[in-house]
């Protein structure tokens, strides 16, 4: 195991030391400078409204983008190409967590900032080893969204303190952060799952996927297997506990 001071997939002491350091005014670029580009991606309009008034008010940074969905969010990002994206956990046909994993796969010079109301261990796992480098929650954004998108426009990672605390919690305990039997999962089946929760039947799923209905049963028998779930409705209570669907 790696102390916190050596490089690996977790950067702690970036974790420990990053509030003191950036909690600091985004200091504006010079004349000659590049734009940050920002892609905002949430379901809801009214959090992008919200998103785009506070990072206008930022010389620095202009919104190239908005997504209202993780599938968009993947597809916009590819084309555009942002600096960072600034992405919700929670949103229809493909959640936060399959849309960092995605971006990272098909855009690794994209930085990917988390905003969620969500804190649990185990997602902040799930989104970190999809290779997001960003977490902040959205009661802290008003303080911290310009200093954390500027910090991973810099290449650091950026987590508010209660989550860096978690994060850190988590690495002295060793393997058992993150260990969790969704990571089981293909991409596919993990997709499949949300589709299944949000009550799309087989038929639907096939489509989606551009699949058969055969082969969409047999994802759902292997993923149902796989998180030792026995009904659609202990799928969707598995969903909404991991915040994978809302509510």
């Amino acid at each position: 195991m790696q102390s916190p001071g050596q490089s690996g997939n977790l950067p702690f002491r970036s974790f420990l030391t990053h509030n003191e350091r950036l909690r600091q005014p985004v200091k504006s670029p010079n004349a000659n400078a590049s734009l940050v580009r920002i892609l905002v991606a949430d379901d809801h309009e009214y959090i992008r409204l919200g998103l785009r008034e506070l990072i206008k008010t930022e010389p620095g940074f202009e919104i190239c983008a908005e997504a209202a969905n993780g599938q968009e969010a993947v597809e916009k990002t590819q084309n555009l190409k942002p600096d960072v994206v600034v992405l919700d956990v929670s949103m229809p046909g493909l959640n936060g967590i399959e849309a960092t994993r995605q971006i990272m796969r098909k855009v690794p010079e994209t930085e990917v900032l988390v905003l969620t109301v969500y804190e649990s261990e185990q997602l902040i796992s799930e989104l970190l080893n999809a290779g997001a480098r960003g977490y902040l929650l959205k009661s802290d954004a008003g303080r911290e969204l310009l200093v954390a998108i500027e910090s991973l426009h810099q290449r650091r990672p950026f987590f508010t303190s209660k989550v860096a605390r978690m994060v850190l919690r988590g690495y002295l305990q060793g393997a058992a952060f993150g260990d969790h039997p969704s990571e089981s999962l293909t991409p596919r089946e993990r997709q499949i799952t949300q589709l299944l929760a949000e009550g799309k039947t087989n038929k639907d799923v096939a489509v989606i996927q551009g699949i058969t209905v055969k082969t969409a049963e047999t994802h759902r028998a292997n993923l149902m297997r796989k998180l030792d779930l026995h009904s659609i409705s202990d799928l969707v209570h598995y969903a909404v506990r991991n915040q994978i669907i809302e509510a």
